[in-house]
């Protein structure tokens, strides 16, 4: 294979529009926040952002990369996956699950 064959992509970096998202998130729900990465296929990453108070934010980037580095740039944000404790801290209010529903919720 030839040097111009092996094309490798660098990841994108967060966006200033996705920073701060992320920093007005943790500033306005929290310290710390919890951020879980779920790949969602050709859309990107959801970052599902958990705030100290129990608010649901998120934050969508290009890649599994993408995200990390959003993790790691976004002071007292720090990465969690769906256990038992990041699921606990989560407050659902009955607007949020509404607007989960969709349109089975306005029937």
């Amino acid at each position: 294979m030839a040097d111009s064959e092996k094309t490798e992509q660098t990841p994108a970096p967060p966006s200033a529009r996705q920073l701060a998202t992320a920093r007005a998130f943790v500033a306005a729900h929290g310290k710390p926040s919890k951020a879980v990465l779920e790949y969602v296929g050709r859309a990107g990453v959801r970052v599902v952002l958990v705030g100290a108070d129990g608010a649901l934010g998120d934050v969508m980037v290009p890649s599994t990369e993408t995200a990390e580095a959003l993790v790691e740039a976004v002071a007292d944000l720090e990465k969690a996956t769906w256990d038992a404790e990041t699921v606990n801290a989560t407050v659902i209010g009955p607007e949020h699950r509404r607007r989960m529903a969709g349109p089975l919720a306005r029937r």
